[in-house]
């Protein structure tokens, strides 16, 4: 490899590199609001009409927008809602855009995950749990489209089915901040809430123990994100030519890809890990429409390659 090309390859994955303080920015401008987690008060001006990519409360104190999962499972239900086409076009541009990657580096419940993973302690892999991974499908289903949209009041908008009963993101950035700063939240806080506490409780150990097991397995955004994997213009691109069949990017990879054989697989973050596993830069990103069949999710030339080496 010359210089040059290295130099090249070098800049192209220059996202995996300062990863953690792309998500940490993230999370700040998602959340800009700072000074209202200590009033207990949610901002409610006109940015809150617009969405922000990842999964992020709407009830959040410090939110700058409002969750697209919360604001599509309340107009869903009805086609007079101009909203329901805004954010199923929202949904749409960001995956063909970027896809997953928003999962890996915009997501504020995805980076509270990965840190509570840096706890020191036994770790376990999901790597024989791949079934589970269908479940998020099934949330997304039943509890984002078909209970919203049979579900609704006179005004035809649907109840947040997934947001009330089953993430842990509203307590952690909505109920828990508002509670603590507002004695009569805390007064009106009852069953419903202790049930959302104990999702959250069990996420958090979770995530301790096992990678973004809410990523893998509950995210209904992430679901969304990942049908659009294949085919969004920022992609994982493997050089076969350059490969020597190590391995060590799928050891590397804490969602279970097979890299190599599927760089570009639905559970693929674009978290880069496996960029910086490889000993020979045959990963990097690629953005845009390939020309070679380097970014193919498998190809023959690989699979022979494997088979000699494995």
């Amino acid at each position: 490899m010359s210089e040059l090309d290295k130099k090249i390859k070098s800049a192209k994955n220059i996202p995996a590199r300062f990863r953690g303080w792309i998500q940490a920015a993230a999370v700040l401008l998602t959340n800009i609001h700072i000074p209202n987690l200590f009033k207990g008060k949610i901002y409610q001006g006109k940015a809150k009409t617009m969405c922000v990519p990842g999964l992020n409360c709407y009830s959040c104190p410090a939110a700058t927008g409002a969750c697209p999962i919360g604001a599509f499972q309340a107009v869903v239900g009805s086609s007079k809602f101009k909203f329901t086409y805004y954010i199923t076009g929202f949904f749409i541009l960001l995956g063909v855009l970027l896809g997953r990657f928003i999962c890996g580096f915009l997501c504020p419940f995805g980076w509270f995950q990965d840190l509570l993973h840096k706890i020191p302690g036994k770790k376990f892999s999901t790597a024989k749990m791949k079934p589970l991974r269908y479940l998020k499908y099934v949330i997304l289903v039943v509890f984002v489209i078909l209970l919203p949209a049979f579900v609704t009041n006179s005004l035809g908008m649907g109840d947040p089915f997934f947001c009330k009963y089953i993430c842990p993101q509203g307590v952690l950035e909505g109920a828990l901040p508002l509670a603590l700063a507002n004695s009569g939240i805390r007064a009106a806080l009852g069953h419903l809430f202790t049930f959302k506490f104990t999702i959250l409780v069990l996420f958090i150990v979770l995530s301790v123990l096992f990678y973004r097991p809410f990523c893998k397995w509950i995210c209904p955004l992430g679901a969304i994100y990942s049908l659009f994997n294949r085919v969004s213009f920022l992609k994982i691109q493997v050089d076969h030519e350059k490969c020597v069949g190590c391995r060590k990017c799928i050891r590397a990879c804490k969602m279970d890809v097979k890299v190599t054989e599927t760089p570009n697989h639905p559970e693929c973050m674009r978290c880069g890990e496996c960029m910086k596993a490889c000993p020979v830069d045959a990963v990097c990103y690629h953005y845009g429409f390939s020309k070679k069949k380097q970014a193919d999710d498998q190809s023959e030339k690989s699979n022979g390659k494997g088979d000699l080496k494995s």
